[in-house]
């Protein structure tokens, strides 16, 4: 008898936890990654290039990057992705990135870092379990205001545009031998139960996007944000 009252407890215990939804890191997370957003789209001669942006399928953003993180070889940086439906853009999936070399240099002060995934290919290699940057994903650095326009030939092609952000300026930026992953824990929190990344990303998850998620959407979808759509 004792045994079974246990594993029921564990079990509602469980329950419980998943169904607490947004931690406050996570909505912190959600928050810092709007302020990326809006600055992104609020920067035409500084920031990426309307011709750039239209053309992006997704967007995902890792707020706050600090050097110290990277120049150590461990943890890395932490941010969510968006991708364009029908309906306008997606809830938000929690990502990780991961660099294990000293060969980004940020300065004493934390980066933002920006990708732009820009095909069909790009987004279907984003959902696997692990992808590395340039390597299993093509990526090239971003053009960067509205001369980077005429993007060269790297960039046209790449199926990710990477960018650094500090002090309100963008700029491109090499991540090639990062990976990046789903942060599975973190989006079953968000959630308050597992859910596909693939499938929220594509508008298709059953389950909405809890309310902290919304400064996000208002960034991606504000009168500042593009109307261009493209499936997920």
């Amino acid at each position: 008898m004792r045994g079974g009252f246990i594993v029921v407890t564990l079990a509602l215990a469980s329950a419980s936890a998943a169904a607490a939804g947004p931690s406050s890191s996570d909505n912190k997370r959600i928050e810092d990654s709007a302020a990326v957003i809006q600055s992104l789209r609020s920067a035409p001669d500084n920031g990426i290039p309307d011709s750039v942006w239209d053309k992006a399928h997704c967007v995902a953003v890792m707020p706050g990057v600090k050097k110290a993180a990277f120049v150590l070889g461990g943890e890395f940086g932490k941010g969510v992705v968006s991708c364009r439906t029908p309906d306008g853009w997606s809830a938000p999936v929690f990502l990780n990135l991961e660099k294990g070399s000293v060969g980004l240099q940020f300065g004493g002060e934390s980066t933002d870092i920006v990708l732009l995934i820009m095909n069909e290919r790009g987004i279907d290699k984003l959902m696997q379990n692990k992808v590395t940057l340039g390597g299993d994903m093509s990526l090239a650095a971003g053009p960067v205001g509205r001369s980077g326009q005429a993007a060269t030939d790297a960039q046209l092609t790449a199926e990710m545009l990477s960018y650094s952000h500090a002090r309100g300026v963008f700029a491109g930026i090499d991540l090639s031998g990062g990976t990046l992953r789903p942060d599975t824990k973190e989006n079953t929190t968000f959630y308050g139960r597992e859910v596909s990344a693939k499938d929220v990303l594509a508008g298709r998850a059953a389950t909405p996007a809890p309310a902290s998620a919304r400064p996000l959407m208002a960034a991606l979808n504000g009168p500042s944000a593009t109307h261009s759509k493209h499936g997920a």
